[in-house]
């Protein structure tokens, strides 16, 4: 959930690192903080508490921090409040060794009390202080071994960026259970938790894997096993264009990748050179399964975290009506936890934008462990998740830097419906003339995704009249719960307003006592088979007080008499009404967020990349 960035070259690495941590700012930012290797051994440092811009100006750019090797780290806290002290870099006593973490030390307390009998005095509340003392003891000069020594101590997880004052002509990068890439141009080499924070200098990268060390000099860089056993590794390269991780004249990065959504589902419909639609089939190369394999699988787990949950709830509707296959979804966070019954013919679907999300990965081991075939949704391509899985159905979103999802969980979407139909297909549970119906329907999305955000401002002035709402409520039946799930996650975690889904037929066993006089409701009406019953739900919410908004279809007018006001979307397959009604609630929660002044981009206490459980 930090951001790490290091390099070491030609060039000056302070302004480097500070461009590379300005694109990790969503992974963490309570606090910020550099270590430049300098002359005479020495290691030259600045911390700051608050956000980046906070370390630019002390370092008017990096301007006052000269030095060719450097680390440099943005904070999420995990242990010891935003301080100066508990910023990262963290150092031995004399200072000559700097480290950055991204994780969490599981077993520091127990270190940090044999340190402290060995003589070691601790000034944070951190877990990674550890670590420099760590290694601090084990340091005779050998830096790799001093580091494979610390990594058979430390339990828990880790991406490291380490430097050590008496070798400045060297920079390390550990890695376990933590993301964490490097990469190399003719100018030097690069260490970042993420590809966007070194995309506008190379786009050759290597994905460090659990338990690797590497050194990197300015030239070239080795690879070694935690038994300081040399490897060898292939580069990737990154074919996102630079572009894409920048704002390109709009005010946030959440309203650039809310209109990104028509292209993010057309490229997971289509993606350049391997279309999953060909004529009238579907065809999910990545999958590598025969039609016999498909037919074979019993029971699908979708497992996943935050809105790739609720596209897993969405998918569950979605694979069930259509083709017949029993689904269950669980939340990543419990579902090693309540020891599931995985039987045979089940098969695991993990989905996480990142492909780094830690109870997401633990998840997909668990499954592995058990013997089950495991397929990852994933949007970076050579995450974790996309290595370890067994089959990986890339979402081609492409970086998506706001920490409020849209365009990843519109590509999401997709990928969980044309696997559906993919299913339904060969299992004979839709006609040809369904089939059909679905593919016509499919294609049109984007194009409606597009009318729908041009069509913002009513939504927009709707919104500023509940920039002061205390509670909002998000209710629907059957794909329309799993909608207003998503739509109140928006809702709550860039507004901070308080907000909950429900299932509309609960709302009798409980949680009614709630609705107050004009407290707002949006109620999510999509599945024709269910209008009548969702206006019932809508007017036993009204008799109470509330104010009601209403999303549905284009053609349910009916609704109008009943709902205080009404947003329409374009008509399409039931099944598919989510990739439609989800925007207005992203563009609701986008403006009640601004009409407040929240930092739309980077809410408060939250992360982009959940990489600790």
């Amino acid at each position: 959930m930090c951001g790490i960035v290091g390099y070491i070259g030609k060039e000056q690495a302070a302004p480097i690192i500070l461009d590379g941590l300005a694109k990790l700012e969503y992974r963490g930012y309570d606090s910020a903080g550099m270590a430049i290797a300098g002359e005479d051994h020495q290691i030259n440092y600045k911390k700051a508490v608050g956000r980046l811009k906070v370390l630019e100006e002390l370092t008017h750019g990096g301007e006052t921090m000269p030095g060719t090797a450097g680390i440099g780290h943005t904070r999420w806290a995990t242990h010891g409040a935003p301080s100066d002290v508990n910023s990262h870099p963290h150092f031995n006593k004399e200072k000559t060794i700097a480290v950055v973490h991204n994780g969490i030390i599981e077993n520091y307390i127990y270190l940090r009390d044999y340190l402290m009998k060995k003589g070691y005095e601790f000034i944070s509340q951190t877990d990674t202080e550890v670590l420099a003392h760590m290694l601090d003891y084990y340091y005779k000069g050998n830096p790799l071994e001093a580091i494979t020594k610390v990594m058979h101590r430390v339990e828990g997880s880790y991406a490291l960026g380490v430097l050590f004052a008496d070798q400045p002509d060297q920079l390390f990068a550990v890695r376990k259970d933590s993301p964490l890439i490097v990469g190399q141009n003719e100018d030097g080499c690069f260490i970042a938790s993420d590809v966007p924070a070194i995309l506008k200098y190379t786009r050759k990268v290597y994905f460090v894997e659990n338990q690797e060390v590497v050194r990197l000099r300015e030239d070239h860089m080795h690879f070694y096993t935690i038994d300081e056993e040399e490897i060898h590794k292939e580069p990737t390269l990154i074919d996102w264009d630079a572009n894409a991780a920048e704002k390109c004249g709009y005010e946030h990065f959440m309203l650039k990748e809310m209109y990104e959504q028509p292209k993010a589902i057309k490229e997971t419909l289509m993606p350049q050179n391997n279309p999953r639609i060909r004529g009238d089939e579907i065809t999910i190369e990545e999958l590598d399964m025969t039609d016999d394999e498909l037919r074979a699988i019993k029971k699908l787990h979708i497992v996943a975290c935050g809105s790739a949950y609720h596209a897993g709830v969405t998918g569950k509707y979605v694979i069930e009506g259509l083709a017949r296959v029993s689904v269950e979804v669980d939340l990543a966070s419990e579902f090693r936890y309540r020891n599931p019954i995985l039987e045979e013919g089940s098969m695991v679907i993990v989905i996480s934008q990142s492909g780094e999300t830690a109870d997401t990965l633990a998840a997909l081991r668990e499954s592995k462990a058990r013997g089950f075939k495991v397929l990852g949704i994933v949007n970076v391509v050579g995450s974790s998740i996309a290595r370890e899985a067994d089959k990986v159905m890339y979402t081609w979103a492409g970086p998506e830097i706001a920490v409020a999802t849209t365009k990843a969980y519109s590509a999401q979407l997709i990928a969980l419906y044309l696997l559906a139909m993919k299913l339904a297909r060969v299992n004979n549970t839709v006609t040809k003339e369904e089939y059909q119906k679905l593919l016509c329907d499919i294609k049109l999305l984007p194009d409606q995704v597009e009318l729908l955000l041009n069509n913002k401002n009513h939504i927009q002035k709707f919104a500023n009249r509940y920039i002061g709402a205390k509670d909002v409520f998000f209710i629907g039946r059957g794909i329309d719960y799993a909608i207003s799930l998503e739509g109140s996650l928006k809702l709550k975690e860039i507004s901070y307003i308080h907000s909950e889904a429900y299932a509309a037929g609960e709302l009798k066993h409980g949680t009614i006592s709630l609705i107050e006089d004009k407290t707002l409701v949006a109620a999510v009406s999509t599945q024709e088979a269910l209008y009548q019953k969702t206006i019932s739900n809508m007017l036993e919410l009204k008799a109470r007080g509330a104010f009601v908004l209403a999303v549905t279809n284009e053609d349910n007018k009916a609704i109008e008499k009943e709902a205080d006001y009404v947003i329409y979307i374009p008509k399409t397959n039931a099944y598919f009404t989510n990739s439609l009604a989800i925007i207005p609630l992203q563009l609701f929660s986008y403006y009640v967020s601004l009409g407040k002044g929240c930092d739309v981009d980077k809410p408060r206490n939250l992360a982009k990349s959940v990489t600790v459980e």
